[in-house]
């Protein structure tokens, strides 16, 4: 599959450029990105294109991988499925419901495969861990707790403007509803939404299953604090989601396998559009509730 790069921020650059040149069945075609400059180096240093414009991108392309903000991923995503371009996309899949519907329903148009790569869900003991507790109804209640330390440690994504504008809730929040979704079921409602330190959101969400989640999210825990857990308690006791033990470059590849297998199949993954459409649902419903508070 020849696969094409937008984006060239430290993201593209630590994770997407490196699995998309190191993968045996992806051919990495170039890169386009908002800077030519920043584009040109990413393409040298992996040995591919540097293009100046998306459509000719598009036009040398099966696939295209994109790592950029999402209001940005969002227009750039519908245009590529316009053109009959698989879609591997970073989470969350937008920034409003709008503009992740407009995704889901050009991906569905095109007859498109999609993959949005929440991270979790690609490294190998999350993955078997997920898989197994999904297998159980009888949760009662879980808690995930995904605390960052970009705005107060030393991270590259520290200057990225979307986080500092959307916080804690849209960038790590997707990860922990990516696990939640899949054991505990779709959410009913986001019963509750409050504010704590810095950007450190608690929410709380209603599942149709029956059980309840609550979330504690922050880009400005101190670094000592930071770290995800997430705990499910049920009538078979106490279980707790797995380190893993590989970084985010190898689960990058496990997400280019998957989007290689949803087009040759035409079988929908998991984390496709629509499932990426859902999370930003979620999002945006606690986002509302917080911004009720405030008010």
């Amino acid at each position: 599959m020849r696969i094409g790069l937008l984006g060239t921020g430290p993201w593209a650059q630590m994770v997407h450029a490196p699995a998309l040149s190191g993968h045996a069945e992806a051919d990495f075609t170039g890169v386009w990105g908002r800077r030519t400059a920043a584009a040109k180096e990413l393409a040298e240093r992996h040995g591919c294109l540097a293009y100046d414009d998306v459509d000719a991108l598009l036009a040398d392309v099966d696939a295209v991988a994109v790592a950029l903000p999402p209001h940005v991923q969002a227009a750039l995503a519908v245009r590529a499925a316009r053109a009959g371009r698989h879609l591997l996309l970073d989470k969350p899949l937008a920034a409003t419901v709008a503009e992740g519907r407009a995704v889901a329903e050009a991906a569905r148009a095109a007859q498109v495969a999609s993959v949005v790569f929440f991270t979790t869900r690609f490294q190998s003991e999350p993955e078997t861990w997920i898989a197994e507790q999904a297998g159980r109804d009888d949760w009662f209640t879980a808690r995930a707790q995904w605390l960052g330390a970009v705005f107060t440690g030393d991270s590259p994504f520290a200057a990225s403007p979307w986080r500092r504008e959307k916080g804690a809730l849209w960038d790590v929040g997707p990860h922990a509803l990516s696990v939640l979704l899949p054991v505990l079921g779709d959410v009913r409602r986001v019963t509750a939404a409050a504010h704590g330190p810095g950007d450190t959101v608690h929410v709380v969400l209603d599942h149709v299953g029956g059980a309840s989640s609550t979330l504690t999210l922050s880009l400005t825990a101190p670094p000592a604090a930071a770290g995800a857990t997430v705990e499910l308690r049920g009538e078979a006791g106490v279980s707790v989601l797995p380190d893993a033990a590989e970084g985010a470059v190898p689960a990058f590849g496990r997400a280019v396998d998957a989007l290689i297998a949803a087009a040759s199949t035409g079988r929908p993954h998991p984390c496709d559009a629509g499932f990426g459409l859902r999370v930003t649902e979620i999002l945006a419903a606690a986002e509302a509730l917080l911004t009720r508070h405030a008010d």
